[in-house]
């Protein structure tokens, strides 16, 4: 992947990002404590990918005594449940319309937007899509005190697109990116990331207040079997026997044999915004993503917060209570 686009120096992306466009470093790390009271969230997803997405959108829409759902924007993303970027996003658009049928929430239809068709060519060209622009003129019409939450579980495309449409929303929009790898694993080969690692350079290199939730050796911990899916979700309503059938299905397309387990990843980005005492976390100077699935580490950089622990009964606990309601 990283022939095909412009590989672009830190040295030589400062212009993309000067200084007077960036946030004052004590104003980044308080924009990434915890915010108090409902907040507003949008939720980038690709949720025809796998089965943790569609967990995640239910999960977030019936946390609504403190987050408010603005937007839905669909993912790119390419496996074997698409044939390309732009099929993968168009399946998720089409799956983000069917757990909302599942829901009874058709008012989210008029807030769901397509997203990009495509990964971006290089670090300095955005993709443009209805997500990127909606985002961009959400962000805009905020306070810099107010930020927009933006949650994200897929190739963080839509994302990078608008903060090169428009740079000055990393002023007004927190991140929270389910993508990477743990800083201590061996490689950082994973999905969400090595599909768009130009978009994932911009996101860790442009400044935006960032929580990054690593995959393999932080949230891989947040996985459930088949009993345990039955027990909490069969029958308690549509939605619930649809999870429990997608999961059960998609461990047997891909052979997990008898004594499997999923981790349900997506949910535990939601569940940042939710309870401190979900998830364990630190400041980080910001990584760099490399094009070899490797991290690069710049002690000059400003800093992210790095989520490194999930508490992971306490957080299926919230999730089975709030899916069977």
């Amino acid at each position: 992947m990283g022939e095909e686009k412009k590989k672009t120096d830190w040295e030589e992306m400062i212009h993309l990002f000067p200084e007077k466009k960036q946030i004052d470093q004590s104003r980044l790390v308080s924009r990434l404590e915890k915010p108090k009271g409902k907040v507003d969230v949008i939720l980038d997803t690709d949720t025809y990918n796998e089965i943790d997405d569609q967990f995640a959108l239910a999960y977030l829409i019936k946390s609504d005594d403190k987050l408010n759902l603005e937007a839905i924007y669909a993912a790119p993303f390419y496996n074997h449940h698409s044939s390309g970027p732009g099929d993968g996003m168009e399946k998720s658009y089409q799956e983000i319309m069917k757990v909302l049928d599942l829901m009874e929430r058709p008012e989210f239809k008029e807030v769901t937007y397509r997203g990009s068709t495509m990964y971006l060519p290089s670090e300095e060209e955005a993709v443009d899509s209805p997500a990127a622009r909606d985002l961009v003129r959400r962000a805009m019409e905020r306070d810099e005190d107010n930020p927009l939450y933006v949650v994200a579980i897929g190739a963080i495309t839509n994302i990078a697109s608008a903060i090169l449409l428009e740079p000055e929303i990393i002023k007004k929009i927190v991140v929270v990116w389910l993508g990477g790898n743990a800083l201590e694993w061996h490689d950082n080969h994973e999905f969400n990331l090595y599909q768009d690692v130009a978009a994932a350079r911009i996101i860790f290199g442009s400044g935006v207040p960032l929580v990054q939730l690593p995959c393999m050796g932080v949230v891989s911990a947040f996985a459930t079997t088949g009993p345990e899916l039955t027990y909490w979700l069969k029958g308690k309503n549509a939605l619930c026997d649809y999870l429990l059938e997608n999961t059960v299905n998609e461990a047997e397309l891909v052979g997990q044999g008898k004594c499997w387990s999923r981790a349900i990843w997506d949910v535990t980005a939601v569940a940042w915004l939710l309870d401190e005492k979900f998830m364990f976390e630190r400041l980080e100077h910001s990584p760099i993503p490399e094009y070899d699935h490797k991290w690069a580490i710049d002690k000059t950089r400003h800093f992210i917060k790095y989520v490194y622990g999930i508490n992971r009964d306490m957080l299926f606990e919230d999730l089975f209570d709030k899916l069977a309601r």
